[in-house]
């Protein structure tokens, strides 16, 4: 069975930073891609980041790059997303993902990824 916590929400300022974290179980990890999503009122769910497990290769939706990183341990079975410079745009629900990697690509639609944690939620007040 497989089962994706993650942790690390909060309200903060912005300028601040946060670190969300996301543990993984009944994966074969070495297969699979990591992201993080995230959903604001009225919005669609966004890919955020991703990483491949094997080998660690990153991507970001531009409005990310250059505050958040994301990064995985994998002798934990753990990924995070380090946010900095937060703004209010950023304010959102955040859920960690993990997608089983058919093909070279890394899916951006949020349909096409298989596992998802429970969501946390993340507010930057101004």
């Amino acid at each position: 069975q497989v089962q994706l916590v993650e942790s690390g929400g909060g309200l903060v300022q912005a300028g601040d930073s946060l670190r969300l974290s996301c543990v993984a179980s009944g994966l074969t990890f070495s297969r699979y891609a990591m992201g993080w999503f995230r959903q604001a009122p009225g919005k669609d769910r966004e890919l955020v980041a991703h990483i491949r497990w094997s080998g660690g290769d990153t991507v970001y939706v531009d409005s990310v790059k250059g505050r958040f990183t994301i990064s995985r341990d994998t002798a934990k079975n753990t990924w995070y997303l380090q946010m900095g410079s937060l703004k209010p745009e950023d304010t959102a629900l955040y859920y960690c993902t993990a997608v089983f990697l058919r093909s070279s690509w890394v899916p951006s639609s949020p349909s096409e990824w298989d596992y998802w944690g429970q969501g946390t939620q993340v507010t930057v007040s101004s």
